[in-house]
């Protein structure tokens, strides 16, 4: 399989710069054969993609694509952390958090937007254990947060 840079490349994706902490910790750290992120959130160039209560103010698909762009994130974090996005070897584990409307139960097809994005870019190394949790809000309004850990080459 080809290396994770390219596949992002045959995507049409980019690895963003990684984004900085909103508060008092690192982004990603490496231990071991294991890069864990802290928790990401779906910026896109400086803005967040989705605000909000998800099943109120947020659709779906909206969140679905903030998790795919947390992801983004996670990978970017592990990257900068690892030494380049070619040394991420899989994915491990996914926690998603949604922030969620009372009545909105569908957390797991929100994070499928991460989960997605990776297995498109790790094929069978992609696939990985996962929470897709619902809260009553999350850091900056934001719809999801995604955090990640990786195996390392």
């Amino acid at each position: 399989m080809a290396a994770v840079s390219e596949r992002l490349k045959a995507l049409g994706l980019e690895l963003p710069e990684p984004p900085a902490p909103v508060a008092l910790y690192r982004p990603a750290r490496v231990v071991g054969s294991l890069c864990f992120t802290a928790g990401q959130l779906p910026f896109r160039a400086g803005r967040l993609l989705a605000e909000g209560r998800v099943g109120r103010e947020v659709d779906v698909a909206t969140a679905w694509e903030g998790a795919r762009q947390a992801a983004l994130n996670a990978m970017a974090a592990a990257a900068a952390a690892a030494g380049g996005v070619d040394r991420l070897a899989g994915v491990v584990q996914v926690v998603g958090y949604v922030q969620s409307a009372e009545d909105f139960h569908q957390q797991a097809e929100v994070l499928n937007g991460a989960s997605s994005l990776f297995v498109e870019l790790f094929g069978d190394a992609g696939g990985h254990v996962r929470s897709a949790v619902g809260v009553a809000a999350l850091p900056l309004n934001a719809a999801v947060e995604v955090e990640c850990i990786f195996a390392l080459e």
